[in-house]
């Protein structure tokens, strides 16, 4: 199998199931790209989250399009974002019209409710294997100070996420480097 059609098959798969966008895609991203197809390793997928997270626009877009052109070049960056855009916009435009027809459903209302204590464990089990990745290469004190620290900034001083990346991305090039 060619390289473009498992960038089109992972980058499809990891986006139609990815229901409530980014945040519940990037799990299944990570399986496909790190666990199934190992285009990039944890470590790499790390960099890429955090750098794509600190650009403006959606994440899925910025992931598909990194990740198909290192592993198919442009033809793969191109296949890659259209596996990530096309089956969600086609989604969107079908499935707005069946809500907007079924909005007083308490199936419908069920279904939305249901699935995110799912999405909120998907979440969490990505948070701890980056996390373990990251108490293995900086250490326990080094991710748990930085952890604190990034929660800090983000929710008592309201920092946006992007200014703690690039806090965190100069922390690690600056004091990382000597203590390592």
């Amino acid at each position: 199998m060619t390289v473009w059609i498992q960038l089109m098959i992972g980058f499809f798969l990891a986006n139609a199931l990815g229901y409530g966008g980014g945040p519940s895609s990037i799990p299944l991203m990570y399986e496909e790209i790190v666990s199934h197809y190992h285009w990039l390793n944890n470590q790499e997928f790390s960099n890429m989250l955090a750098l794509g997270n600190a650009l403006p626009g959606p994440i899925a877009t910025k992931i598909a399009a990194f990740v198909g052109f290192d592993a198919g070049g442009w033809v793969g960056m191109l296949v890659a974002l259209g596996a990530t855009v096309i089956p969600s916009a086609a989604a969107l435009i079908f499935l707005l019209r069946v809500l907007e027809k079924h909005r007083h459903s308490l199936v419908v209302k069920g279904m939305t409710l249901l699935v995110q204590p799912v999405i909120a464990i998907m979440m969490v089990v990505l948070t701890w294997q980056m996390g373990k990745s990251s108490i293995s290469s900086i250490g326990i004190w080094h991710s748990l100070g930085i952890a604190a620290v990034s929660f800090w900034a983000m929710e008592k001083l309201k920092l946006h996420p992007a200014l703690v990346i690039v806090a965190a991305f100069a922390y690690g090039g600056i004091v990382l480097q000597h203590s390592m």
